[in-house]
Parts: C-alpha cells; sequence; structure tokens
C-alpha cells in the first residue's frame, strides 16, 4: 500500500491540530466560565446578604416579639429582586427567621455560621434543604455584638443550568472553528499537493539527494535566474567560472557584474577573466536557465589550429604555384632557353629561401616560426606584405607556444585586415620578451579594442584582440597601442633548476647562415637533383597557374605531366 504523500500528512496533521486545539480551548473555556460562574455568584450571594444584614428595617424586625412576621415578606422581596435563590435570616444558634419554604421557618439553619458569629464574612458551598448552593453568611451587628445571621444563596443548579447555556455556544464555536480550520488545512494542502506533485517525504528526499549530487558534480556551470534578475541557484562549477562570492545566490544578476553575461538566448562567447566561456541561455517557467562552459582550452587550440589550417593550405598553394613555374622552367629547357630557365629558377629559390633563413634564423621558436611563414603567405595572398625586421631574434625561452600563437597570430590578422604593409618585430632580453607590431593602416585608439565584442568589421568578429588581452594578462605581461603600432612585453619565465653534477657548457647561439644560391649557368639534371629542394615561397592563388594554357611537360618516364601540379 503506497503511502500518504507529504500533502496528505500535512493534512491529516494539521487536522488533528486543529482538532485538539479546538476542543482543549472549548474545554478550557468552559472550566474558565465555570469558575467565572462560580465567582459571580458568590460575589452575588454576598452582595446580598451585606446589604439585608445592614438594612434598619431588619435591625428594628429584630426587636419586635415577633419577627418573622415582618423579616419574611421583606426577605422574600429582596429574593425576587435580586434574584438570588434564598434569603435566610436567623438568630445566632441558627433558628430561622426566614425561608422560601415557610414550612422550614423555626427550624435550625443548615450550613456553618462559626465565622460569622466571629463577625466575618464568607462564602461556601453547602448542601441545604434546596439543595447545592453557593451562599454568603454575614453577621448582623447592633451595638457592638451580633444579634442575628442573614444567609444568601444560588444553588448549583441554577449555576449548572448557565454552563450548559454556554456550553452550547462553546460547542457551535468548535464546530465553527474545526470548519474553517479544516478549509484553510486543505487549501494549504492542495496548494502543497501541487507543489510537491503529489510526492512523499521520502520520494522528496531521494531527489533532493539526486539534484544535490548532479548539481554539484557536473563540470559545467549551471545558473538559475528569477523572473526579476535575481540568480536563485548557483552550482560549484558556475561559482569558479564567473568568480561568484559565497553569497551569490539571493543576489540580483547586476550586483555581480552578470547582466552582459548573461544577456541574449543564443550560444555566445564571453571572456571573464582569463577565461572563454561559452554561455547559453533558456527561458522557463521559473525564470531563465543558464549553463557555462570552459572553453578556453579550446579556444587555444581551435586558434592554434587555424594557424596550422592556414599554414597548411599556404604550403599548398605553394606548391601548387612551385609545381607551374616548375613545368615552365622545364619547357624553356627543352626550347633550349636554358639561361632563362636557370634564371627563373634561381630567382624563385632565392625568394623562398631568403624568407626561410630569416624567419627561421631569427626565431627559434618552431611554432611562432611556422606561424610566421604562413602569415607571411597569407599577407601576399591578400595584396598585402609582411615583413620580419632585420633586428629580429628570439630564442624558445619557455613561453606556452599556444599563447606565443594566439598573441602574434591574431595582432598581425588584425593589422592584414587593417593595412598593405605590417611590420614584426621579436626579440628578448634577460627580463623580458619585446613583441612589436606596427602597419600602415589608420591606427587604434579606442581604449574598449581589447573587450570582448568591439569591432569595426560587423558581427562575427571582436574577439580576436580580446584573446589577445586574455592571452597577455595569463602570462603577466602588458601591452601599449600607439596609432598603429602594438608592443607587448612580456615577463621571462625562470628556467628550470639544473640537475647536480656538471654540466657541459652551452655554446654560442647558432644562427643558421643563408644558404648559398647557385650561379646562373647551364641546367643539368644532375645539378637539379643534387640541390636541397628549399621550403616553396608563397605566391598568389590564381586559380590554375601560370602555365594554365602552356603545353604539359613531359614527366620522368617520358609521358606528358598534369600541367597543373595538383597531383604531384
Amino acid at each position: 500500500m503506497r503511502r500518504l504523500s507529504l500533502a496528505g500528512q500535512m493534512l491529516v496533521l494539521q487536522l488533528l491540530v486543529v482538532a485538539v486545539t479546538a476542543v482543549g480551548g472549548a474545554v478550557l473555556a468552559l472550566v474558565q466560565a465555570r469558575g467565572l460562574l462560580i465567582h459571580e455568584a458568590a460575589s452575588t450571594a454576598t452582595g446580598v446578604a451585606v446589604t439585608v444584614a445592614k438594612s434598619p428595617d431588619v435591625l428594628e424586625a429584630l426587636d419586635d416579639p415577633n419577627p418573622t412576621a415582618r423579616l419574611q415578606p421583606y426577605a422574600e422581596g429582596v429574593r425576587v429582586a435580586t434574584g438570588v435563590d434564598f434569603v435566610t435570616i436567623m438568630k445566632p444558634d441558627g433558628t430561622r427567621y426566614t425561608h422560601r419554604n415557610p414550612a422550614e421557618i423555626g427550624k435550625k439553619f443548615l450550613g456553618n455560621t462559626a465565622r460569622a458569629l466571629r463577625g466575618e464574612t464568607f462564602t461556601e458551598t453547602y448542601t441545604g434543604t434546596l439543595g447545592a448552593s453557593m451562599r454568603a453568611v454575614t453577621p448582623v451587628v447592633s451595638g457592638g455584638r451580633v444579634v442575628a445571621l442573614v444567609s444568601a444563596g444560588i444553588t448549583v443548579d441554577r449555576i449548572s443550568d448557565q454552563l450548559r447555556n454556554q456550553l452550547g455556544w462553546g460547542g457551535l464555536i468548535v464546530a465553527l472553528a474545526l470548519g474553517l480550520g479544516a478549509a484553510g488545512t486543505w487549501l494549504v494542502t492542495a496548494r502543497l499537493r501541487r507543489q510537491t506533485h503529489g510526492l512523499g517525504p521520502e520520494e522528496l528526499g531521494r531527489i533532493h539527494d539526486h539534484h544535490d549530487a548532479v548539481l554539484h558534480a557536473v563540470r559545467e556551470g549551471l545558473l538559475l535566474v528569477g523572473k526579476d534578475g535575481t540568480l536563485t541557484l548557483c552550482n560549484d562549477a558556475a561559482s569558479q567560472l564567473l568568480a561568484l562570492p559565497a553569497d551569490a545566490e539571493g543576489r540580483h544578476v547586476g550586483e555581480l557584474g552578470l547582466s552582459e553575461v548573461l544577456a541574449g538566448g543564443e550560444e555566445r562567447v564571453h571572456l571573464v577573466g582569463d577565461r572563454v566561456l561559452a554561455v547559453n541561455s533558456a527561458t522557463s517557467r521559473l525564470g531563465t536557465v543558464v549553463t557555462v562552459r570552459d572553453h578556453t582550452e579550446l579556444q587555444a587550440l581551435t586558434g592554434q589550429l587555424d594557424a596550422e589550417r592556414g599554414f597548411a593550405d599556404t604550403l599548398r598553394a605553394a606548391a601548387h604555384e612551385a609545381a607551374n613555374r616548375l613545368h615552365t622552367v622545364i619547357t624553356l629547357v627543352e626550347l633550349g632557353r636554358t639561361e632563362q630557365a636557370v634564371a627563373l629558377g634561381t630567382a624563385e629559390l632565392r625568394a623562398a629561401q631568403e624568407l626561410t633563413d630569416r624567419v627561421v634564423g631569427a626565431v627559434r621558436e618552431p611554432v611562432l616560426a611556422a606561424l610566421l611563414l604562413g602569415k607571411s603567405a597569407e599577407a601576399a595572398e591578400r595584396g598585402s606584405e609582411l615583413v620580419i625586421s632585420q633586428d629580429s631574434e628570439l630564442d624558445d625561452l619557455g613561453l606556452d607556444p599556444r599563447e606565443l600563437v594566439t598573441i602574434v597570430g591574431n595582432l598581425i590578422d588584425n593589422a592584414i585586415d587593417a593595412a598593405t604593409r605590417v611590420d614584426v618585430h621579436l626579440s628578448a632580453d634577460d627580463e623580458e620578451v619585446l613583441i612589436r607590431v606596427a602597419d600602415n593602416g589608420p591606427g587604434l585608439t579606442d581604449p574598449a579594442a581589447f573587450d570582448k565584442g568591439w569591432t569595426t568589421k560587423g558581427d562575427g568578429h571582436g574577439l580576436g584582440l580580446a584573446l589577445v588581452g586574455q592571452s597577455v594578462r595569463r602570462l603577466g605581461g602588458t601591452i601599449d597601442v600607439t596609432d598603429s603600432v602594438f608592443t607587448v612585453r612580456l615577463p621571462i619565465p625562470p628556467a628550470p633548476r639544473p640537475a647536480a653534477g656538471p654540466q657541459p657548457s652551452p655554446g654560442p647561439r647558432h644562427r643558421p647562415q643563408p644558404r648559398q644560391e647557385p650561379q646562373p649557368g647551364p641546367w643539368t639534371g644532375a645539378e637539379a637533383g643534387a640541390e636541397e629542394l628549399p621550403r616553396p615561397a608563397p605566391w598568389p592563388r590564381n586559380g590554375r597557374g601560370p602555365d594554365a594554357g602552356a603545353r604539359p611537360a613531359p614527366g620522368a618516364d617520358g609521358e606528358p605531366g598534369s600541367g597543373t601540379g595538383a597531383g604531384r
């Protein structure tokens, strides 16, 4: 049998509480009412008895030979006028002068009179001829002595009748209270049932445990923002990624600096400190559900992958153009124009080798050197010129190559987009690395350029310079902008402590010497085969190449070549 839901248990419990409270209140009220009625009866009896005892008519009647003749009508008149059940006047020995039942006149009073004989007025409950009654007994004093006693009282049956009348009203009030309490309890329980979906305490506890475990175990940040902008839920990952304070829940997102981060509904990228975060928002009946994922490493790898992809595209384009040039040289040889063939081949070889020697000789960080070669080819393809300064020289100093790719690559990309000439200078001293990228473009003066979303290129841009600023901060460096000159200074990380034992002294830095180019002369196949093939220089992409309309060059086996170099 299924246990009652939490709402059902609350209904039963609250009904019991209301019933016990109502009945208990009614009983307490009845007890208090009975006490009040008894106190009121005692007060009334005392007042009547004292008033009769002090009446001059009573003192005069006591001097008559037959006091009963005057006192009986007087006592009955007082009884009827005051509403008490009896007024008895008696001798000090208790012999009655008056009584409600005339047959009891002359008989002994049933009750205690000792205290009254001492001059006191007192009340008591005693069973007399009319049954149990609340009575008051007081002395009649004349000349300093007690000459008679007066007793007035109200029967207990009459007090009980009054209490029973109040009991009916009390029962009606209790029933009304129970009805109102049950109705209110049912309404509260119905609302609780809707909120808890009819689940029992064990199920709610299990759901809470699962919710808490999942909420704090997931690596993605999760936030719940109410419709009024109040942060109502925040898991550990979100607090860490967004650097939120411990008391973030319950505060407005504007106070926490999250208004810009949480704006919008589609997935978007934000820079928060040194992190690249992917933020996605969705609206629910409780407010806005926001998920936050850390894309810092992914963004760095994506930037490096873009650089490698660009370099590969440049190599494919250069290989294609080199094949076209090679076919042209072969055709010139076949036509007997060897001098022109040698001049064309060595000129292309010299240009490619000079660029490679200058970059590799100046930059001994392989990833950065590859990036510069690729960007040089990309600049040539886009009609710009990328120049590495003659005094550039940078060793591998232990800086993260991914951060260097992000900094140098994005600065060069922005310069190529804005200018036709880009100058790059790389150097280092004992304390810092200097990176300077200048162009002949209009320059940059807006300090918000390193904020996420700043761009002059339209939608879909605005992250490059922000990533540069982030990488510079991560490496502990600085970046200065003067017109169209970007200067980055990065501190050199401390060298690792050498291992124990004698270490060989490092030799002098080796700077690769430019390769000696062959002098123009008759071209032979042996010389071509002995020549080390250099890295091909970039050429502008033009679809097929300059030999698109030339006749095919023969291959090594005498068969006609492809004429494009696409399959070489």
